[in-house]
């Protein structure tokens, strides 16, 4: 008995000891520089650059394979703090990937839902919750307002609400270290 213990322990040993060394030799390590682009994004998923989501978005930026410009919910606040992570020309938002618009969220109708789970299928965040044939609701706090509910609505019964601007949802149009004293 004591000497299956001790089969059973080496064994361990020596399948710990392989694990640790491929996690040191296969180690893959994601770039920074993707991360900073990443964190400046929206984060709405709304797929308008031309990407996916975000993080494939800034990917692309990153390697040279996109222009800084083509994120509508970014706008341009969101170009100019990209130009200035990058040291790259600000440019106006890319009229192709659409038109900067207010920060919003979706807002479902109750008397017109009819509970089809289409616009749940759609949300890039899982912001909508419901049941089949039960009227849905958005969970605000978690909605992008990327508006990838609204085209497969069948009854039209999704508006898009903008935020109104408070102490939490307003931010400053220029970092604090472009402001010059009077």
């Amino acid at each position: 008995m004591i000497s299956a213990i001790l089969v059973m322990a080496l064994g361990a040993i020596v399948l710990g000891a392989a694990l640790g060394y491929a996690s040191i030799k296969f180690k893959v390590e994601g770039d920074p520089l993707v991360d900073k682009i990443d964190a400046i994004l929206p984060q709405t998923q709304c797929g308008q650059c031309g990407f996916p989501g975000c993080k494939p978005y800034a990917t692309a930026i990153a390697k040279g394979e996109a222009e800084i410009n083509q994120c509508p919910p970014g706008g341009e606040e969101g170009i100019r703090k990209l130009a200035d992570l990058l040291g790259r020309e600000v440019k106006p938002l890319s009229a192709e990937h659409g038109q900067e618009k207010p920060r919003s969220v979706a807002l479902i109708d109750e008397n017109t839902c009819i509970g089809c789970t289409l616009c749940i299928q759609a949300c890039p965040v899982d912001a909508i919750v419901g049941a089949a044939k039960q009227m849905h609701t958005v969970v605000d706090s978690l909605c992008t307002g990327c508006e990838l509910c609204l085209p497969p609505c069948p009854v039209d019964c999704i508006s898009m609400t903008p935020i109104a601007e408070t102490v939490e949802t307003w931010k400053w149009k220029y970092p604090l270290h472009q402001i010059k004293a009077a």
